[in-house]
Formats: structure tokens, C-alpha cells, sequence
């Protein structure tokens, strides 16, 4: 029997989408592609997947609209983005450096700064890991390709 407790389609609720750089984008679709081929997402219930997910941002609020394949809906999860502010702030100074330093800088330059890119992507995984904790159950790698697409709905052009 196929795993059930899973994503099987998600979507972004980009409304506020302006235009993204190809990085962002790159991002974007490596992290959709490499959740929709592992991931484990339980919702706290009775509830049984597959699931399809739109996530998106309203009013300072992560929502997640959770939904059969038949899109019936099934539940909404709601988290405060406040906690958050601060990590996708760092993160993305640290993207920015780290995209600016492959142009011009040594391999171990380039390293030390891709070493703080990826603790920084770790702790907000957890972070939202953590604070997802009493809604639905995820693993750290479903938690850390979330956290990459929370931080894309987070980019303003």
C-alpha cells in the first residue's frame, strides 16, 4: 500500500506575486519537486491523505488550506509569522551574499557562506517544525522544503 500520510500536490497562493529572479525561481521548483517525491505530512485527526496543499500568507498568518485529491477541503492550518520575520530576514541577506559570492569569490569563501545559508535554512525547518508541533506532524526534510516556500512567498519582486 502506497504511503498515505503525504503531499501530493501543492500549490502557492501568490497574489501578491510580482516577479521573481531565476535563483528564487530555481528554488522554488527544486523544492516543490523534491517534497512531491518524499515527504510526510499528518494532520492531527482522523484525516488520511494523499493530500493537496495550497500554502499561502494572509495577514502576517502561514495558512495551509488542506484538501482530499478530490479537493474537498479537509482542514486549515494556521501559524503567526512573527517568529518568523527574523530568520527570513537573516536568511535572505545570507542567499544574497552567497548568490553575489559565486560570482567573484575563492571556493572556500564561497563555502564558509553556504555553510551559514544552510544552518540558517536548518534552524528555520526546525523552527517551523516545532511550531507546527500540536497541528500536523512533518519530518525534518518535509519542514525544511516548507520553509523554502514560505521564504518564496516572502520575496516582493
Amino acid at each position: 500500500m502506497p504511503h498515505r500520510q503525504k503531499i501530493a500536490q501543492i500549490t502557492l497562493d501568490e497574489k501578491t506575486f510580482l516577479r521573481r529572479s531565476p535563483q528564487v525561481e530555481h528554488e522554488r521548483k527544486v523544492a516543490i519537486y523534491d517534497l512531491l517525491e518524499e515527504n510526510y505530512f499528518k494532520p492531527f485527526g482522523s484525516l488520511t491523505g494523499p493530500y493537496c496543499v495550497r500554502l499561502g500568507i494572509k495577514e502576517d498568518r502561514l495558512q495551509f488550506a488542506v484538501c482530499d485529491e478530490k479537493d474537498d477541503h479537509l482542514t486549515s492550518i494556521s501559524l503567526s509569522l512573527k517568529s518568523f520575520r527574523g530568520i527570513i530576514k537573516d536568511y535572505f541577506l545570507v542567499c544574497e551574499s552567497y548568490f553575489e559570492a559565486i560570482k567573484t569569490k575563492a571556493p572556500s569563501q564561497i563555502e564558509a557562506i553556504d555553510m551559514g545559508r544552510r544552518g540558517l535554512h536548518n534552524e528555520g525547518a526546525e523552527m517551523l517544525r516545532d511550531r507546527l508541533a500540536e497541528k500536523v506532524e512533518i519530518d525534518i526534510d518535509t519542514a525544511r522544503r516548507l520553509f523554502t516556500l514560505i521564504c518564496v512567498l516572502h520575496v516582493r519582486g
